[in-house]
């Protein structure tokens, strides 16, 4: 019985994991597109065929329903259905048999799609469609390929681009590289571990078979998988168990001189700026005194490191903070690939209560792993071993 249900899972497939509001979009942007494509066919071919140029609605499809799919991109799409009419009507001139003359259009279309990246299935319906579209397509012979084909997918392509932008929608799908804090060649933090691009890249050519999601879309999910799980297993930590209370601050009127001897006494490396009432008002850092918002030396007064100025003038007004009943898997992502080095905690009203920082993190995420029996399990087996083999 089981065999047969597996068998039957092959024919039927699993539900498609797709929001409802991504399916009214789909419904409504074909339907807007159609109707354009609609009336420049009716424009092209006469009142008697309308809905001559049926393979448009094959790239509705793909340009609404499914808009981050490769294959439903700006330059296949058009790139992709034109090079499919020009091929279809050059096999409908030289071969004399409209089966053959079809199969021999759609087979060469989609060997040229490949080379020329501009793989779009709708395309072989416009190869076959000027074999077998009759003297209507053969009046207009390559013309067909540029009036209605190319404007039919310029037309939808300008549809779809406005459309999924008001949508809410990234398209054309490209993928969007997180800013570097740093700005080097070097990958973020999070990028240098785990499944890489390098290793989906290896893997997608071992499989040599076309996977209808680009290399950087199954990376995206994975690392949000990925980060998911790891939010699961860190949930139950928060930011106040591991945060510093003891809170050295400083004033926003007080001297540079002031703020730079707590950083030196204390051995830290940033200070909350706080008002009278403890609000948070700003940041000042190390960074701060030796470079200014604009990238240049902050000028130095006299031998020692202190500056013109006051607190005020120097600090990071705009600042990242948590709070306590935050989890501590939201922070990761902020200390690694943000470039962040300490997070100020604090209350609803704004007051500081805490301060957390990378070493605060990394000595959590270290106890949290000793206290994890899978974690642990390859260890203890490989010391159980060694205690037998000595035995």
């Amino acid at each position: 019985m089981s065999g047969v249900s597996s068998w039957l899972r092959g024919f039927v497939p699993a539900a498609h994991v797709v929001s409802r509001r991504e399916r009214v979009a789909g419904v409504a942007g074909a339907l807007l597109g159609l109707f354009l494509s609609e009336w420049i066919g009716r424009m092209a071919l006469g009142q008697s065929s309308p809905w001559f140029i049926a393979p448009m609605g094959a790239s509705a499809v793909l340009l609404f329903a499914v808009p981050s799919s490769p294959l439903a991109q700006p330059w296949p799409l058009v790139a992709g259905n034109v090079i499919a009419a020009l091929i279809g009507v050059t096999c409908a001139k030289l071969v004399g048999h409209p089966g053959l003359a079809g199969a021999l259009a759609v087979a060469l279309t989609i060997a040229v799609m490949f080379p020329l990246r501009c793989l779009h299935p709708p395309g072989g319906a416009v190869a076959l469609t000027c074999v077998l579209g009759g003297p209507a397509v053969s009046e207009l012979g390559y013309g067909f390929a540029l009036w209605p084909v190319g404007i039919d997918s310029l037309c939808l392509l300008l549809i779809a681009l406005v459309f999924n932008a008001a949508a809410g929608r990234r398209y054309p799908h490209r993928h969007v590289d997180a800013a570097h804090p740093h700005r080097t060649a070097d990958p973020l933090p999070s990028a240098r571990v785990g499944v890489t691009a390098e290793d989906l890249n290896a893997v997608l050519e071992a499989r040599g078979e076309w996977v209808d999601i680009s290399s950087d879309d199954l990376e995206e999910i994975i690392v949000a998988a990925e980060a998911r799980a790891y939010r699961r297993r860190l949930g139950t930590v928060r930011c106040g168990d591991i945060m510093a209370t003891d809170v050295v601050t400083v004033g926003p009127d007080a001297p540079l001189s002031e703020a730079w001897r707590l950083l030196a006494r204390h051995r830290v490396k940033a200070l909350p700026v706080v008002a009278a009432d403890r609000r948070l008002a700003g940041i000042v850092t190390l960074h701060d005194f030796f470079v200014q918002a604009d990238g240049m030396p902050r000028p130095l007064v006299g031998e020692g490191p202190e500056r013109r100025g006051r607190v005020r003038d120097v600090m990071a007004a705009r600042v990242v903070t948590a709070r306590p009943e935050q989890s501590i898997d939201e922070m990761v992502g902020l200390f690694s690939d943000a470039g962040l080095h300490h997070l100020p905690v604090v209350s609803v009203a704004g007051t500081v209560i805490g301060m957390v920082t990378q070493s605060d993190l990394v000595a959590a995420l270290a106890r949290m792993r000793l206290d994890d029996p899978a974690a642990n399990a390859p260890s203890r087996e490989r010391a159980d071993l060694g205690w037998k083999m000595s035995a």
